[in-house]
């Protein structure tokens, strides 16, 4: 007996399956049924069923285009979704639409079909029958559009659980969730338009309106909400009246004897499209211009109503419209549609006819035609150019609605994947429990949807209040008379400030003596951006950026310091490589020619320890090219200054020793004793010593360290901060103190003997050291960046270019190309000379010391000038009255020099 009970159920649900549901419907099997319940016409016919007869289904009429789209726009997320492959990978979803014609009857003749199968799941049947081929239950419905229909829709989805999210249904009635358990939905509920519909009257300083609302449950609970809120601001409603599509003519024609009647000129609406437009079309009879619209979401952007015949009445309409959003890809699939390649969609059918005025072949409305119950139409082939006809399908310039249809499918999805993705002792079922996805049911899926919280494809947060309503939003348009056809386009309100907006890039500046509404545009300052229009202040952009030309966005700074793989970083590179191979030329010259009198001369030990001081100094130019590092920074200041002071030391101590014993009467061995090699050496490492004190004091209390400047417009420029200009300022001092005091001795030996000592090529260099470094002081406080480093590393190359020719270029010279020049003899006549000139000016000097004490006596003899430095002779006696001539003999000493001048003169004896 219970086997054939349940045989009879099934029998009658699979009969119920089979007739319910209108028979035009888009169509697709998958693991998983999606419904949807889209209004593909505006409305039925009105039909008096007096029952004589059996009552037969009533007919859709006039063609919704704009509904088609919002049905594609579902086909096309379901496809995307099924073509990705990170959401819901491994299933597929499938769908059944049916067609609503925008009333209650329809869209509940096709809500029974989906509960009819899911109760069928619900018996669990199959251990009577094989139902492997039996349509799965439908676990989610998307729609409907208006607020009636999807109330009458949610009152029965409600009762087995079905989750039913609506994409423009915004009556504030469908939040009550005592009532209405499943419904979800992708648009503001009204309780935010009445309120910003009031908000805009009272801007206005409106205060005696007309308000109209649908007499459904859109209209009056919007309508209600709306006289609410006007109550609250003191402003009045001088008539508030009801409409519907499926009003008598009287008593439209009465609504609008008491409209055109009032002394209010403002009409709120609360209604859809279809139960505006008789009210539109009768007062465009009458031509009644003198009202201004405010329109709610419904019938604020319709087609009905927004055509060039109407235009004269509903122009500078007022209206809110839902936020529009962007469906990628969604444009070329729109335009791929053809009754050929939609074997899943028999809707396209209708739509190809509706939108080229024709028949397609095998078309049940071709033979209605044929037996004159229809109008007549030509055939068509199902291939003519979509793009070339004029449909509201195409215009996906702002897509408002087809943008909630696409959310509310993803959503959904998203919901399965979260279901799919759970981990067990982490789900919101019993225990912590997780849904099976392969035996999925309705009401799993309401519970996952009514925690949803996901980003979608465009990046915006989709979720659900306590509610399950979204957030409010709403764009507030204008309606106006295109220039170029007459046709309705809808811009923003009109304007209406006392200054224009300000664009981005600039901010808001205030005007003096003027309300705050006044303002101009001042441009943001360097640096400085805005990314949205009447920005009150511009936004200062990071400290590693730069605001770009028009003041809109900010960039990174382009980083900069003295590169090696500049050209300018290259060419001071190259110089200082340059400098090392000229001076460890001169060395190796040097040191070929280490015992020719020249070398021997200019102190070979000295000239080896200054021309290793030169290379330090040309190298020490190479640390200051390239990024500026914390270990470069701390060495590449000490490496130049005691570079220098070694070789400002050797030059120091080898010109004063040779001033020392040229200036010295007598050379002693105390001469030779204290100016010996190792003494030298000494000087040089103490004068070196005290710079490396400095640099160590320096390292020890501020140790200079990389830095980035972010002073310079768009550059950031990476430096060394010295740590103490006070430690630099003592670092270079000490060695221009060592010039000073070398270019000293250099200057007053500059007339030694050339061959010996270079006293005057070292005043040269040391007149170019100082040039270099005077001139460095102010280039060096006055540049910033990376030519900080290159100003520095030019001086250390010029001062360290000028020590090199002026000491040594004329010796290395003179020992490759003047090799003759290059000999004892030379040296010898070269100092000789100089002793001879030495000797007679302290002769000369003598001899007046002389006379000047001759006079002084008062003698009467005359003496003959006698002078003697040191005399030595190996002849006693001369011949008698004849003078004996001696010639001079200069005699070297080791590394001294012993000179030996005499002078006899003879005397006469006679006396008188």
């Amino acid at each position: 007996m219970r086997f054939y009970l349940y045989y009879l159920v099934l029998l009658g649900f699979s009969s119920v399956i089979s007739t319910y549901g209108p028979h035009q419907r888009a169509q697709k099997t998958g693991d998983i049924l999606l419904g949807g319940l889209f209004p593909m016409h505006f409305g039925v016919t009105s039909k008096d069923q007096d029952l004589a007869a059996r009552p037969e289904s009533t007919e859709c009429v006039r063609y919704n285009f704009r509904g088609f789209r919002w049905l594609q726009a579902m086909i096309f997320a379901i496809e995307e979704i099924n073509n990705s492959s990170t959401l819901l990978p491994n299933i597929t979803l499938g769908y059944r639409i049916f067609d609503t014609c925008n009333t209650v009857s329809k869209a509940l003749e096709a809500t029974l079909s989906f509960v009819a199968q899911n109760k069928i799941d619900s018996l669990n049947l199959d251990e009577f029958c094989n139902c492997t081929d039996h349509i799965p239950s439908t676990i989610a419905v998307v729609g409907a559009s208006g607020s009636a229909v999807s109330t009458a829709v949610a009152n029965l989805l409600g009762l087995f659980y079905i989750p039913q999210i609506s994409y423009a249904s915004s009556s504030r009635l469908l939040s009550n969730k005592n009532q209405f358990k499943s419904f979800m939905r992708t648009i503001p509920t009204d309780e935010h338009q009445a309120t910003a519909m009031a908000d805009i009257i009272d801007y206005f300083q409106w205060n005696w309106v007309i308000a109209v609302a649908s007499d459904d449950e859109y209209g009056r609970p919007g309508i209600e909400k709306f006289e609410k809120e006007m109550e609250e601001r003191d402003i009045c409603i001088h008539l508030s009246e009801l409409i519907s599509q499926y009003f008598e003519e009287w008593q439209i024609q009465g609504l609008v004897d008491r409209i055109e009647n009032s002394s209010a000129k403002v009409i709120v609406v609360f209604a859809s499209g279809p139960d505006i437009e008789p009210l539109i079309k009768e007062m465009v009879r009458r031509n009644i211009t003198d009202r201004i619209w405010l329109a709610s979401e419904a019938w604020a952007t319709t087609s009905l109503i927004a055509k060039p015949e109407y235009l004269d009445v509903v122009v500078g309409t007022i209206g809110f419209a839902l936020r529009a959003g962007e469906i990628p890809g969604f444009k070329d699939f729109l335009q791929e549609v053809t009754p050929k390649k939609s074997s899943h969609n028999e809707f396209v059918r209708e739509f190809w006819e509706e939108t080229f005025n024709c028949y397609l072949e095998d078309s049940q409305r071709l033979r209605d035609s044929e037996n004159g119950s229809t109008s007549f139409r030509p055939l068509c082939t199902g291939e003519e150019d979509i793009m070339g006809a004029e449909t509201p399908y195409l215009d996906y310039t702002h897509l408002r609605i087809s943008y909630n249809v696409y959310v509310a499918v993803h959503s959904i999805a998203q919901a399965l994947q979260d279901i799919l993705t759970c981990i067990p002792g982490r789900g919101l079922f019993s225990n912590n429990s997780c849904a099976d996805i392969k035996k999925i049911e309705a009401w799993q899926v309401l519970k996952q949807l009514r925690h949803l919280n996901f980003s979608n494809s465009m990046g915006e947060k989709v979720h659900f209040d306590e509610n399950a309503d979204p957030s409010g939003n709403y764009t507030i348009i204008n309606w106006h008379r295109s220039p170029e056809d007459g046709s309705v386009v809808f811009e923003e309100v009109p304007f209406s400030n006392c200054s224009e907006d300000c664009e981005p890039g600039t901010r808001k500046g205030i005007i003096e003596s003027m309300p705050t509404c006044c303002f101009e545009c001042t441009e943001c300052s360097e640096g400085e951006y805005s990314d949205h229009k009447d920005a009150s202040v511009c936004t200062k952009c990071p400290n590693d950026s730069w605001s770009n030309e028009n003041h809109t966005s900010c960039f990174l700074k382009e980083i900069e310091f003295l590169s090696w793989t500049e050209p300018f970083g290259i060419a001071l590179a190259l110089c200082s490589v340059l400098g090392v191979f000229l001076t460890a030329f001169v060395m190796g010259v040097f040191i070929k020619f280490r015992n020719t009198p020249i070398v021997k001369a200019t102190n070979r030990e000295l000239s080896y320890l200054l021309l290793f001081s030169l290379i330090c100094c040309f190298s020490s130019s190479l640390i200051f090219i390239g990024e500026p590092q914390d270990w470069t920074c701390r060495l590449r200041q000490p490496a130049f200054g005691i570079s220098f002071v070694l070789c400002i030391s050797c030059i120091l101590v080898k010109t004063n020793r040779v001033l020392l014993v040229f200036e010295a009467k007598i050379p002693t061995s105390l001469h030779r004793k204290w100016w010996g090699l190792n003494l030298q050496f000494l000087l040089v490492f103490l004068f070196t010593f005290v710079q490396v004190m400095i640099c160590v004091v320096w390292l020890y209390n501020a140790p200079p360290a990389s830095y980035r400047n972010h002073d310079i417009d768009e550059i950031i420029f990476i430096t060394c901060n010295e740590g103490s200009m006070m430690a630099l300022g003592f670092l270079i001092g000490y060695t221009c103190l060592l010039a000073a005091i070398c270019f000293f001795f250099a200057f007053k030996s500059r007339k030694l003997p050339e061959n010996f000592t270079e006293a005057k090529f070292i005043t040269f260099s040391m007149l170019i050291f100082f040039i270099v470094w005077i001139s460095f002081i102010p280039a060096y406080f006055s540049t910033y960046g990376k030519f900080v480093s290159a100003v520095e590393v030019i001086a250390i190359l010029a001062s360290s270019f000028g020590l090199l020719a002026c000491i040594f270029f004329n010796k290395v010279y003179i020992i490759l190309f003047k090799p003759s020049r290059n000999t004892i003899e030379e040296v010898r006549c070269s100092t000789a000379a100089h002793s001879f000139k030495v000797a007679a000016k302290a002769t000369l000097r003598h001899s007046s010391a002389s006379r000047k004490r001759s006079s002084s006596v008062g003698g009467s003899c005359a003496s003959t000038p006698s002078s003697s430095i040191s005399l030595k002779t190996n002849d006693n006696d001369s011949p008698s009255g004849q003078q004996r001539i001696h010639k001079p003999r200069v005699s070297f000493g080791s590394g001294t020099v012993t000179l030996s001048l005499s002078f006899e003169e003879s005397r006469k004896n006679s006396m008188k």
